[in-house]
């Protein structure tokens, strides 16, 4: 539901998790009364390296293209040192893998956490891995998740991105005969109340969104209703009442708990005849490809605006591409010129007409009509590597290759 049925004003929702947890770091007595939630900071498909307090952008292959250390841009020679021979595995503990939208807060606390420690302004905090450690166990007792739906079903207006087109939809695919489920972890008030209001004012006549699904399953506990087997509850009153099924999913309505097998067993299909849509890269999809077997579809709102601002840019991007295909033509007469001059000066292989003057000579030349293209190329490069966000660039692209991101979506969904 959260993110995918209905999107949230990002801003507004992390801003109150970082109030939260500002508060909470605030009752430790740091000096933390400056900072600021800044959502620009960070963005979903960055990882946090909490052993040297950095966070990093990086490419399909695991290598780090892009890295800030606290809330510094690292320089290439410095970041080249720190990660020469590093191929980033997020099986390492070290490595925190931003993959979902309620991760912004906490990583843009982190990184400005880390510029304090710096400066030796933490009391009692040993090394980066211990700050992350004290940032984690402060938002979990801080219960912001709770705090802060409990404020969304009280002004859902303040945080809720509407979505006309949305229960139409659903609607459009019950008409074709396919069969709904909303699958959730938050819990039934919650999920009542919000979809009555994201939903049923945009729905024909009387009907509610409850009529658009066959079967409601809440406080699911992803990833673990895919791995586990838990016991299945029956939601039998509108404030949560329930009831144990002991012989599986009785038939349409609201139930609590369960696993992956309840359904398949319920609706009669398995496998790759179930689609499943999620926003979250690890518990939606990838447990769901690898256990369930199910088709996946990764919901990425990020990409509107940076599909948006591709086509804005698509002119110069055109002019961008013919310039570095021009360059590399330059650049492969430079090296076979290099080559010629090598084996000249050692006296080996096809002897040219060229002396070596003249070969030093075109070399130059070449090597000029290079530099001038890079004077070209250089802001046309910079300006393509902050689409979507200034500071690291669009989600799907590290560099000139596929973000780390870009792959996990190729992967699972």
């Amino acid at each position: 539901m959260d993110y995918t049925l209905i999107h949230y004003q990002v801003s507004e929702w992390e801003n109150r998790a970082y109030a939260y947890l500002k508060e909470k770091l605030r009752a430790l007595g740091w000096p933390i009364e400056h900072l600021q939630f800044d959502p620009n900071t960070v963005i979903r498909g960055l990882i946090l390296d909490i052993e040297h307090g950095n966070t990093i952008k990086v490419n399909r292959f695991g290598y780090v293209k892009l890295a800030n250390h606290g809330t510094t841009r690292l320089e290439f020679s410095n970041m080249r040192s720190t990660y020469a021979g590093t191929v980033v595995e997020l099986s390492e503990d070290r490595y925190i893998f931003l993959n979902t939208l309620f991760s912004v807060s906490e990583a843009s606390m982190y990184a400005q956490l880390v510029d304090l420690l710096d400066e030796r302004k933490l009391p009692g905090v040993l090394g980066y891995s211990d700050l992350y450690k004290v940032v984690r166990r402060s938002i979990d007792e801080a219960h912001i998740e709770g705090r802060l739906k409990a404020e969304i079903i009280a002004d859902p207006d303040r945080f809720v991105e509407l979505d006309p087109d949305m229960p139409l939809t659903l609607l459009d695919q019950r008409h074709a005969g396919k069969k709904l489920m909303l699958i959730t972890n938050s819990e039934w008030p919650y999920v009542r109340s919000m979809m009555n209001y994201a939903f049923d004012k945009f729905l024909p006549g009387e009907m509610k969104w409850r009529d658009l699904f066959d079967l409601v399953i809440v406080s699911e506990r992803k990833p673990t209703f895919f791995t586990m087997s838990s016991p299945l509850f029956r939601v039998v009153s509108e404030d949560g009442l329930v009831e144990p099924c002991k012989r599986g999913i009785e038939g349409e309505g609201v139930y609590l708990g369960g696993n992956a097998a309840f359904v398949e067993e319920y609706a009669e299909v398995a496998g790759d005849e179930i689609l499943y849509v999620g926003d979250h890269i690890f518990t939606d999809v990838h447990v769901t490809k690898n256990i369930s077997n199910w088709r996946t579809a990764l919901v990425v709102r990020e990409l509107e605006s940076d599909l948006a601002d591709m086509a804005a840019f698509r002119d110069k991007q055109d002019r961008l591409s013919k310039l570095m295909a021009r360059k590399g033509e330059l650049e492969f007469e430079v090296a076979q010129l290099r080559l010629q001059t090598l084996r000249k000066r050692a006296g080996y292989g096809p002897r040219g007409k060229e002396s070596l003057k003249q070969l030093d000579t075109r070399l130059a030349g070449l090597r000029r009509k290079v530099m001038a293209l890079d004077e070209e190329i250089g802001p046309l490069a910079s300006a393509a590597g902050g689409l979507g966000n200034s500071r690291w660039g669009p989600l799907m692209r590290a560099g000139n290759d596929k973000s780390h991101l870009a792959r996990q979506v190729e992967r699972y969904a």
